[in-house]
């Protein structure tokens, strides 16, 4: 009796686990089933809003449901990433992100989600270097000749970011950090209004998107000195990197990443990631996304993981070392 036992429980065992792999992949293969909603923590216009627009003029094709953009700006990023903290796991409510993400939880005393374990990472869509310009008045034409024009005149020059935390901000606070100079930082509302302030001359410095900087740069408003990568970008090699510029070891990164809730099912994130990668690599897509500056991503889930754990604790010893707070 007790093998008869043994060997029903055992086919019912393997019976259910045959279900539960068949169940799976149905259920992977059918996703989605309804609208997908992407939450964009920023305004309009910006490189997160454009490159989740991107995406939405594909994926919907590929899915046969629609891809809604929700752009819910406010609090350095903190209002729209709550709410996808906060949404079922089920994989129709997307958050974008940029290195904010990762600086936010240092910036801020106390945040209403939990930094990286309320979220489930999908993919990296997009990188790029910051390039760091400077108004043409500056007599600067490199990184080193900056530095010393910094030391030369402490506390002096003045950089513009789109605000604190960004990742123009972290940039150049790791520069002074690096060079051993002190700058003063004036944070603006965003990126068009922090170029717009050195364009003008109203302040002397900036590290931004290179897509940003680039049209200023052509026209001879801004001089550029140096990428921010530990290669030259692509799309302007003639721009040197910091390190071959006067500061060795320097590298900042911007990024945008696709994220899920946490506890996002396995099978759910890796369809997520599967699409959104063949979206990226499409010749259009990627064409777009180079012309703006970046480089295309589509890095698997585990290794998105790691990757903004690594962000996470560079910017982290940042912040605390610089006693840098969110406003």
């Amino acid at each position: 009796m007790n093998a008869i036992f043994g060997f029903a429980s055992r086919a019912l065992a393997g019976f259910l686990a045959l279900a539960v792999i068949t169940w799976n992949h149905a259920y992977a293969s059918e996703f989605p089933l309804r609208p997908v909603r992407i939450v964009v923590p920023s305004t309009p216009g910006g490189a997160l809003d454009i490159l989740s627009r991107i995406l939405a003029q594909k994926l919907p094709a590929r899915w046969g449901q629609q891809l809604v953009i929700d752009n819910r700006a406010g609090a350095g990023g903190i209002i729209g990433t709550e709410i996808v903290a906060k949404a079922d796991p089920d994989g129709y409510t997307l958050l974008v992100v940029a290195l904010g993400y990762a600086a936010n939880p240092f910036l801020y005393d106390k945040l209403p989600y939990r930094t990286p374990q309320d979220f489930t990472a999908v993919t990296i869509i997009a990188s790029a270097p910051n390039v760091m310009v400077v108004h043409p008045a500056v007599p600067a034409g490199s990184v080193k000749e900056l530095i010393a024009l910094a030391k030369a005149k402490p506390a002096t020059l003045v950089y513009a970011s789109s605000g604190i935390g960004t990742s123009g901000h972290l940039a150049m606070e790791l520069f002074k950090r690096m060079a051993g100079v002190d700058m003063v930082h004036v944070p603006y509302k965003g990126a068009g209004a922090s170029t717009a302030a050195v364009v003008a001359g109203q302040v002397q410095v900036l590290s931004t998107a290179l897509g940003a900087a680039f049209p200023h740069i052509k026209s001879g408003r801004l001089r550029a000195l140096a990428v921010t990568g530990l290669k030259r970008a692509a799309a302007a090699p003639e721009i040197p990197t910091a390190a071959e510029s006067g500061l060795p070891g320097y590298k900042v990164d911007g990024w945008f990443a696709a994220l899920a809730p946490g506890k996002t099912p396995k099978r759910v994130v890796d369809r997520l990631h599967s699409e959104i990668a063949t979206v990226l690599n499409m010749p259009d897509v990627s064409d777009r996304i180079t012309a703006m500056g970046f480089e295309v991503g589509g890095m698997k889930p585990q290794q998105t993981t790691s990757f903004i754990a690594d962000e996470i604790a560079k910017w982290g010893k940042v912040i605390q070392e610089g006693g840098i707070k969110g406003e």
